[in-house]
Formats: structure tokens, sequence, C-alpha cells
């Protein structure tokens, strides 16, 4: 799907106070940015922010990033941030920026759970290094993952989950959990936040696959 460019974008994330600027001067710092000790998970490809505020506003005593690429999506997220729902939560923030650069943002073990949702499958095979379940991003967050720290990951794409289930076998990792029907799933479903994609593939009756797995 073609991306839809929003020329004043960048202008608005580059003032709003709950986008960071500059992120790879907080590495190591990020507690500091939120003014407490509490643990700090990120999700990767924020898209238009449902999930993450809701995350945010579900667990006060947990932190949250949301990291998203394109400005014109993030802008999206930001505007949901400023409706009235939103806009009181104080523990979360975003970042626009390239998930390939992880490790200059986040220090070792500063991250303690990875959210992906929905992410590009980009099924071209010489494009699965893209993919942000591929064993060279899995070697990403192991790196800013604290020990003990997960991954979870969501799609109705169900070439790209079993992909994604052996790119974690291979590299080490440790399943802890995977449903191939997550709404079907008391134990999976259990919590569960959606995001607009999930919503939108669920009503059209698609199964929605869900894994979690634990850095080596």
């Amino acid at each position: 799907m073609r991306l839809r460019n929003i020329p004043r974008a960048e202008g608005v994330l580059r003032e709003h106070p709950v986008v960071i600027k500059r992120p790879e001067d907080q590495r190591g710092c990020w507690q500091q940015v939120f003014g407490n000790r509490n643990p700090i998970y990120i999700e990767i490809g924020t898209g238009k922010g449902r999930f993450i505020l809701n995350m945010a506003e579900r667990y006060p005593d947990i932190n949250f990033i949301g990291i998203e690429r394109y400005s014109s999506v993030l802008l999206r997220a930001v505007e949901k941030y400023d409706t009235e729902e939103f806009n009181r939560l104080k523990n979360v923030r975003f970042v626009c920026m390239d998930a390939r650069n992880i490790e200059d943002v986040f220090a070792e073990e500063e991250i303690g759970r990875i959210y992906l949702n929905f992410s590009d499958p980009w099924p071209k095979a010489r494009h699965a290094k893209r993919r942000l379940t591929s064993s060279e991003f899995l070697e990403r967050y192991e790196k800013v993952l604290e020990p003990g720290g997960e991954i979870e990951f969501k799609t109705d794409n169900t070439a790209l989950f079993n992909f994604s289930i052996e790119q974690i076998k291979e590299t080490g990792w440790t399943l802890t959990g995977f449903t191939y029907d997550l709404h079907h799933n008391e134990e999976m479903a259990k919590d569960n936040v959606m995001t607009e994609y999930e919503e939108k593939f669920s009503r059209n009756g698609n199964p929605i696959n869900k894994l979690t797995a634990m850095r080596k």
C-alpha cells in the first residue's frame, strides 16, 4: 500500500513534547527521560498508536516507547495521544527512526520487552533480512533486551509467522508460546490489546497468529 505523505508531519513531531528528537542522546538514560526506574517496553512499528497508548493506559507502572519509521504514520499516533482520552499519560514517548539503528538508541539490557505487531512481511526471499523477526533483527534485540527479556509478535501472515518461528529456533532463542488462532486461545489471548489491523483482520474472519520468545 502506498504511503501517503503528510508535509506537516515532520514539523509537528519536531515540536511535540512526547516525541524524542535525538533518541541516540538518550542511550542508557531512558529512565531519566521518564523520571522513574520503571521497566521500559518498546513497540517497533507503532503505526497509528492504538496499541501502545492502550498499553500505557492499562499499565501505568511501565514506560512505553513507540518506534515508527515514517513521520506521516507517527503523526497519527501523536494526534491520537493528543485526544482527551490519552493526553494525560506520562508513561509514553515516541521516536521516529529506523529499527535497524536500535543499538544506537538503547544500551545493553535497557529494554524489558519488545512488541512487533503486524510488521511488513517483505514477502520476496531476497528481502528476508528486512523482516523484523529475521535472525539479523533478533541479534539486535538480544543486545538491548535485559536477561529474560521477551519479544511478542502478532501477524495475520502465516508464512511470515512460520518464518519467524524458524528464525527464533535457529538463533537459540526460547519459544515460550505460540498460536495460529489467538482469539480462540484463552491463555494467549488473556489481556490481549488489539491494534487497528488486528481488529480489521479479525472482523474479516482472518485468524491472528501470536508468539512470545525469550532472548538466549
